[in-house]
C-alpha cells in the first residue's frame, strides 16, 4: 500500500508531522508540495472521500491565499475552479497531507493522527 506525505520543507508543522511519522516507523513517499503539487485528479478524489470539505484544503493562513483575496472569492468559484486553483499552486494548499487508499489527513493534529493511523 503506497502512502504519500505532501509537505513543505520550510513549514514547522510539516516538520513536526514528518518527525511524528518517522518516530513511529510509518513509511511514506515524500512529495514536496511546491514541486509535486497534487493533481486535479488527486484533489478531486480526496474531496470526494467526504472527510474534509473543499475549503479545508486551502491554506487560509497563507500569504498567497490572502494576497489573492480568496476569503471573499471562494464562494463565487465552482468546485472545479477551486480544485484547479489548488492544483496550480502548492502554496495554496493546507499542509501537511497524508494520504493512502484508506487514510486522508489534512493538517497536523496529533490526536487525530493517533486515532486514524495504524
Amino acid at each position: 500500500m503506497e502512502r504519500f506525505f505532501f509537505c513543505y520543507a520550510k513549514c514547522s508543522t510539516c516538520r513536526k508531522a514528518k518527525d511524528y511519522l518517522d518516530q513511529r516507523g510509518i513509511t511514506y513517499t515524500y512529495r514536496e508540495i511546491t514541486e509535486e503539487t497534487p493533481t486535479v485528479a488527486e484533489l478531486t478524489e480526496w474531496v470526494a472521500r467526504g472527510r474534509y470539505p473543499l475549503k479545508s484544503f486551502f491554506n487560509t493562513s497563507g500569504l498567497r491565499y490572502r494576497s489573492l483575496g480568496l476569503k471573499d472569492r471562494l464562494t463565487s468559484l465552482s468546485q472545479e475552479e477551486q480544485i484547479q486553483m489548488l492544483a496550480a499552486d502548492g502554496m495554496l494548499i493546507k499542509r501537511p497531507i497524508l494520504v493512502d487508499p484508506e487514510i486522508l489527513l489534512v493538517g497536523f493534529k496529533e490526536k487525530e493522527w493517533e486515532e486514524l493511523l495504524p
